[in-house]
């Protein structure tokens, strides 16, 4: 941002021929933006607001024309060189730069199969791997440094100016407030005094030049009025200028704390996390070995246990069996009950039923001889 704001006048100055001086520039004494009233004037002010008005002519079409003319040329001049500051500043380069930086790191973890810590597998060469890659991102990431570092240093001198900017901006604050305050006094002394004396001249002379002449009185502070009102216009204005140059100067900032962070917690950051990354790789390696032999050794020590203990178990098993198990015993026991039991049933089936017989052989007998009788009868 250049400082195109070197040669604007800092302090507020009252003139009735704005484009005929150049005042002086003094330093600038940063306030900030109050209410349009007497009592924002300083006494030496307050002064000059009174010594100004005194020297204003409503009669003089010039001086209206021209009245607080310098102030608003000086606040058009200065809002054509803020823009300009704005337009030729382009902070969306350091938002990219601010997101490469972010783009690298990521890539360089993508890379991995599980981010930055999953590296640590069993594979010829990742070490080298990784600092190679490791590499090429710390180059690209310096390259984006160095060219962040210059924004950096440029913000810093562009808030710098925007601190004057504002200051500038105050002043001419000051200074359309403190024409407005004259203008006012003028237009109420004018129009409580010279308009009612002329008013009253005109109807005891009933003249026509005495009546004109106060129309014309009237009509001049009527003029007076509407610039007094651009006037208050400019200075809304300039009001609103002072916190929109606040909000570019605060963009500012925050930008060169974003580059301030990237620097100084970002990349160390991430370089002693490589650092820690390479490390744990190293002893990840050396353990592997270690982690393999000792992984067979409680295998081997494992299906040997088992085996003992299988060996083991079934020769006791085999060593407390008899030659015949209590269990052939029982079923053998059980088989012979179950037979004497069914054998018993059929002699017992078998009696009944032969019982049964003789009677039936007995009756069948008797009925055979009573019907021999009936025959022969």
């Amino acid at each position: 941002m250049k400082n195109e704001f070197e040669n604007f006048q800092a302090t507020p100055v009252l003139t009735l021929e704005p484009f005929q001086e150049e005042p002086k520039p003094q330093p600038v004494k940063e306030e900030k933006a109050p209410v349009l009233n007497e009592d924002i004037l300083s006494d030496e002010e307050r002064r000059a607001v009174d010594a100004f008005a005194a020297q204003i002519d409503l009669m003089n079409s010039n001086a209206i024309l021209q009245y607080g003319a310098g102030t608003q040329k000086k606040m058009a001049d200065f809002s054509e060189a803020a823009l300009e500051n704005v337009r030729t500043k382009d902070l969306g380069e350091v938002g990219e730069l601010l997101t490469g930086v972010v783009k690298e790191l990521r890539s360089f973890d993508e890379e991995e199969e599980k981010g930055l810590f999953g590296i640590f597998k069993k594979s010829s060469g990742r070490i080298q791997s990784m600092k190679a890659k490791y590499a090429k991102a710390e180059t690209n990431i310096n390259q984006i440094c160095k060219v962040l570092e210059s924004h950096q240093v440029q913000l810093l001198k562009d808030v710098a100016v925007l601190d004057k900017m504002y200051g500038l901006n105050l002043t001419y604050f000051k200074e359309l407030s403190m024409y407005i305050l004259a203008g006012k006094k003028k237009l109420s002394e004018v129009r409580a005094t010279q308009l009612p004396e002329l008013l009253d001249k005109a109807s005891r002379s009933g003249l026509a030049e005495d009546a004109q002449a106060a129309r014309d009185l009237d009509a001049m502070c009527n003029r007076f009025e509407k610039k007094i009102h651009d006037l208050e216009l400019t200075r809304t204005v300039s009001m609103q200028t002072a916190p929109q140059i606040r909000l570019v100067q605060g963009n500012d900032t925050l930008m060169v704390e974003k580059i301030q962070s990237t620097i100084v917690n970002t990349i160390p950051l991430w370089k002693s996390q490589m650092v820690l990354a390479l490390g744990v790789e190293h002893s990840a390696q050396a353990a592997a070995a270690q982690r393999e032999v000792t992984d067979m050794t409680n295998e081997l020590l494992r299906k040997n246990a088992d085996k003992l203990k299988l060996a083991v178990t079934e020769t006791a098993k085999e060593s407390e069996r008899g030659i015949v198990e209590i269990e052939t015993l029982r079923h053998t026991n059980e088989t012979l009950i179950s037979t004497l039991d069914e054998v018993m049933q059929i002699q017992r089936e078998g009696r009944q039923k032969r019982a049964e017989a003789e009677q039936e052989m007995v009756r069948l007998e008797q009925e055979l001889k009573a019907k021999l009788l009936q025959v022969h009868g």
